[in-house]
């Protein structure tokens, strides 16, 4: 069985949502408890009456496995991280043994939280409501000062230990159901097979594209040039001559600007100079979209986390002026100093192809750096499109 979960965000709601996996957890674990007491029995009696053909009856096995499930569940919701994992009928029993008294220890943690919380209550309403002083102490200023510094203390010791439990409940669940070390090596060594195939891909995608951008545009134009200066030098009339020579000076012009396109999309000079901002507010001005641009990018992030942010951006914003009928691109470009993050936003119909050859190629051109990139764009739009790349 396989299953995943993901990364959990900062912040109060994210603390509150940390410490209701844990309310959970505690009781889960009770429910484990039980099953782990009926799985020794069933277990003791089936390797008794099988001789050992089978280790793992399909009751306790279907149990262990749907509980395991269930606290992926809650550590995806609660407190999870973005992992695979991989696990099986015994797996799934050995997780389930180790995580109970982490669980157990949550449920002791909270109760004694909930039973501090009350005494404390009750403490303040004996000194200043109803004078039921705590053993006859009155709440005088010092005695005030010192119950808070210990109550104080005593939550964070408290709190702290829910951060280990919930460190302990995540660390449990990749040891026993995560792959191995060899798995991850595995599994790394296939991913950049994978994506030295889709670099080598994406390179030769862009060469065969620029090949045709000369053959179908710079070429042609050469070519036409070519015949109006011929047809100027032999022409008899001066008149016909000058007509047929301005002719061929606008259509170099037109070949210059059509170089100067096809050199701009293989690489901008502005972000080798300028950086990637420059280079940014250079594919807005030559949109026929009005894009803004949205940008805040700590320092200079490394080359090729630039290149690919730049050419992410600009094929998004080429698609949108093209294809999606759009009015308008919104592109929000946010990073620090371990990720960069690419957002761009268009108001047209929507529908475009992930697979499709522009699209597809950004996808490799980011895994090839360990980044991530989606393509959300359904029927009627808008169309989003985003892109992570790591930094280091």
């Amino acid at each position: 069985m396989i299953a995943t979960f993901d990364v959990p965000r900062g912040g109060p709601r994210a603390a509150g949502r940390a410490a209701a996996g844990l309310l959970l957890a505690a009781v889960t674990a009770g429910v484990e408890l039980v099953l782990l007491a009926v799985a020794a029995l069933l277990m003791a009696y089936s390797m008794a009456f099988s001789r050992g053909r089978r280790k793992v009856p399909g009751a306790v096995a279907e149990g262990a496995e749907l509980l395991a499930e269930l606290e992926l569940w809650r550590l995806r919701v609660f407190l999870g991280e973005d992992r695979a994992v991989r696990y099986g009928p015994l797996k799934a029993l050995a997780y389930l043994v180790l995580r109970v008294p982490v669980g157990l220890l949550g449920g002791v943690i909270l109760l004694l939280l909930a039973y501090g919380a009350a005494a404390a209550v009750r403490l303040a309403v004996g000194w200043w409501i109803t004078g039921d002083h705590l053993d006859g102490i009155p709440p005088t200023w010092w005695i005030v000062l010192y119950t808070a510094v210990a109550g104080v203390v005593l939550l964070f010791l408290a709190v702290q230990g829910l951060v280990g439990v919930a460190a302990m409940e995540r660390s449990v669940a990749r040891r026993c159901l995560g792959p191995s070390p060899l798995e991850e090596y595995e599994r790394r060594i296939a991913q950049l097979s994978v994506t030295r195939a889709q670099v080598v891909d994406a390179v030769d995608d862009e060469r065969r594209r620029i090949e045709r951008d000369l053959h179908d545009g710079v070429q042609q134009r050469l070519v036409a040039l070519g015949m109006l200066i011929g047809r100027a030098r032999r022409a008899g009339d001066g008149e016909r001559a000058a007509e047929l020579l301005r002719q061929a000076h606008e259509e170099s012009q037109r070949a210059l600007a059509d170089l100067r396109e096809v050199t701009w999309r293989v690489y901008p000079a502005a972000l080798d100079g300028e950086g990637l901002r420059a280079a940014l507010e250079t594919v807005a001005e030559r949109s026929a979209l009005p894009v803004v641009i949205d940008f805040d990018v700590p320092g200079r992030p490394p080359h090729a986390v630039e290149t690919a942010a730049y050419f992410v951006v600009c094929e998004a914003v080429t698609n949108a002026a093209k294809h999606s009928g759009a009015a308008s691109v919104r592109v929000a470009v946010a990073g620090s100093a371990t990720m960069i993050g690419v957002r761009i936003e268009d108001d047209g119909g929507g529908g475009a192809d992930p697979g499709g050859g522009g699209l597809a190629g950004l996808a490799r051109r980011v895994a090839a750096l360990d980044g991530t990139f989606t393509v959300d764009s359904p029927r009627g739009g808008p169309t989003v499109i985003t892109a992570e790349l790591p930094c280091g």
